[in-house]
């Protein structure tokens, strides 16, 4: 009996913490000045990352200019121009609401986390490439297959996006987000498979073997970085299309909009961009081959 009484004050306790949390969302998301203060927040982080990217590309051009470009080049620059159209387009966010028809608030909304793919599958190739030249294997056709998946992605992008602006029903909506989620595990399931191949083939190599640990620390945190992110992407994305609860593409759902786009670009994208900070060398062997 004594302890059901000390147990009551707990739940009452518990019950009036939710309440409060709960209360708290409702004002905050119902509020214009909270939804411009986190748009705005949002605008700066992806600022932010995409300077970074910035710097770190001028660094490599200045670094190894003669190598014209290499995967690593391009990776940073699509860093930087996605962080950075994200960036406008938080700044903008009000702005992009207001826009008619809606499919174009879709697009303005979708393209840049179709960039993001291409971006993080291009580290994909980047490791399996690696992996492949270490292991004697030609790896000539890596870049046609990752062109044709790309142009595959766009492609299907672009239909159901003239799908939804035709016949814009809740059931075609679903689909064009399943879509993205599928593209999420796919790019997923490319990390686990060639960043997971990269990282044994690192750690198979001699403990006294230079550098051995530092790299085996940055596909480490590299690969569990993005496959986490990109698995976290693909479960929200599928809440989205089945829950208006859970909408992204609303003003009303601004720390929801926070926590997803921290968790899923903001983050992945700072913690890569600087475990892969290193620069190439100067001079000697040529560990970078230019793209054609």
């Amino acid at each position: 009996m004594k302890s059901k009484r000390m147990a009551l004050p707990v739940y009452s306790s518990m019950a009036s913490t939710l309440s409060i949390a709960t209360d708290w969302w409702e004002e905050v998301n119902e509020s214009a000045a909270w939804q411009n203060r986190i748009f705005y927040f949002l605008s700066a982080l992806f600022g932010l990352v995409s300077t970074f990217a910035c710097i770190q590309y001028i660094r490599v051009e200045y670094r190894v200019p003669e190598f014209g470009w290499t995967t690593q080049k391009v990776f940073l620059l699509l860093n930087f121009l996605v962080n950075g159209v994200r960036s406008i387009v938080f700044a903008c966010r009000r702005s992009v609401q207001k826009i008619s028809p809606e499919i174009f608030q879709h697009m303005l909304l979708d393209m840049p986390a179709l960039a993001f793919f291409t971006t993080y599958a291009l580290l994909v190739l980047l490791w399996a490439e690696i992996h492949g030249m270490a292991q004697g294997i030609c790896t000539d056709g890596l870049r046609p297959v990752f062109c044709k998946i790309n142009a595959v992605v766009y492609a299907a992008q672009i239909f159901l996006w003239l799908l939804v602006w035709w016949k814009p029903i809740a059931v075609i909506i679903a689909l064009a987000k399943i879509f993205f989620a599928g593209v999420s595990l796919l790019i997923a399931a490319g990390f686990l498979l060639y960043g997971g191949r990269l990282f044994l083939m690192v750690q198979c190599f001699s403990a006294e073997s230079y550098g051995r640990q530092k790299k085996l620390q940055e596909v480490g945190y590299a690969l569990a970085t993005c496959f986490i992110c990109f698995l976290i992407r693909c479960v929200m994305i599928c809440f989205n299309a089945f829950d208006k609860a859970a909408d992204l593409d609303v003003l009303d759902h601004p720390v929801l909009n926070l926590v997803y786009y921290l968790l899923v670009e903001i983050l992945p994208a700072a913690i890569v961009l600087y475990v892969l900070r290193t620069l190439p060398p100067k001079r000697g062997i040529k560990l970078y081959q230019p793209i054609n």
